[in-house]
């Protein structure tokens, strides 16, 4: 598939998708039990879309975090996500307390974190902006996946006037980087693209071919997000129209057929009545939900019940399976450390979906 043909589908009238052949419909849809843990909302980027980063910043401390694991586990949770703003070190407040608790960078802390994670019977994925390949290959070893929104690929996005201008981290060749690193890495890996930014249909199709090279070449793409974007109050983008629901059924479509052996995920709880739809045009996957945290992200949007997602995804005659935060494919491969891999084997069926 080239990018004219991605183009062709993200710029269709209702007749021409219509048109389209029959989309990828899933036998089985899966979700994963997580608890999010916003370790610090200190961010060098400030995109202009973005409620949760702060110039008056937190940092979570052990005791607060080990509370919200030891609680996940309680609760049958198989995921720890860990989450913070890129390179929070820049503010000296961050790097102060990152001191006083003993650590030298945000890195070495949350290496620490997941740990501890591991112990109590969760496994870490991690999404931390841009890092290097030293940080990238610790991490490894105590994460069953990691993750980076590439979010899009055009330069410009990041001009002045635009989301991404006052955001280093959101130049497409340093995200980029970072994604192909993660393949010589051997590290699963779950990137996508936002939606609503100001992004033409052309660099749309284009970020999709930037990431459809590198899952190519190196085989550690296990999903491709579909987010929308919500405007957050208080931010340049307040007022920015959300994406139409046909629009996100188009790109997502466009992926399912860019990528027919990946899955793709749509947020349900930034869609909750639409969710299901997307599961008719080629999504497969409803990404985290947690019993126990909210969405620190886009906290006013709450998470569905699996309940609820279990009687919808059944009513299409699909089936809902939860899933740990690496995916079947890379447990049959191999794809962790002995650490991880010792959890994984406690909670993965035969078929690398997590038991109950």
């Amino acid at each position: 598939m080239q990018a004219e043909e991605v183009v062709r589908i993200l710029n269709a009238t209702a007749a021409s998708f219509a048109s389209l052949k029959p989309a990828r419909i899933p036998k089985v849809v899966t979700y994963s039990k997580n608890v999010f843990i916003p370790l610090t909302n200190a961010c060098r980027n400030a995109c202009a879309y973005c409620g949760f980063r702060s110039d008056k910043p937190y940092i979570m401390r052990e005791e607060e975090v080990l509370r919200i694991l030891k609680a996940g586990a309680a609760k049958g949770c198989r995921e720890a996500l860990f989450t913070f703003g890129e390179k929070p070190e820049v503010y000296p407040e961050i790097e102060k307390a990152l001191s006083k608790m003993g650590y030298a960078s945000v890195i070495e802390y949350l290496y620490h974190l997941c740990e501890a994670s591991l112990e109590l019977g969760l496994l870490p994925h991690s999404n931390l902006g841009v890092i290097g390949e030293a940080e990238m290959r610790a991490l490894r070893e105590v994460n069953a996946s990691m993750g980076l929104m590439l979010e899009n690929a055009s330069e410009r996005l990041c001009g002045r006037g635009m989301p991404h201008e006052h955001s280093p981290g959101k130049r497409p060749e340093a995200r980029l980087r970072m994604i192909k690193l993660a393949g010589k890495l051997r590290i699963p890996f779950t990137t996508g693209l936002l939606i609503g930014i100001g992004e033409t249909s052309e660099e749309v199709a284009f970020s999709l071919m930037q990431l459809k090279k590198l899952s190519d070449k190196y085989g550690h793409i296990q999903e491709i997000i579909i987010q929308n974007f919500k405007p957050k109050k208080g931010t340049p983008m307040q007022h920015s129209r959300e994406p139409s629901l046909f629009r996100m059924l188009k790109v997502v479509r466009a992926s399912s057929e860019l990528f027919p052996e990946l899955d793709i995920q749509v947020p349900p709880n930034l869609n909750p009545s639409t969710y299901a739809i997307f599961l008719l045009h080629g999504a497969s996957d409803l990404g985290g939900i947690s019993p126990l945290t909210k969405d620190y992200i886009n906290p006013e949007d709450a998470w569905p019940r699996v309940e609820e997602m279990r009687l919808l995804v059944e009513e299409l005659g699909l089936t809902l399976r939860q899933r740990l935060p690496i995916y079947p494919k890379y447990i049959a491969k191999g794809w962790y450390s002995e650490r991880v891999g010792e959890v994984i084997s406690q909670y993965a069926t035969e078929d690398g979906y997590a038991r109950d």
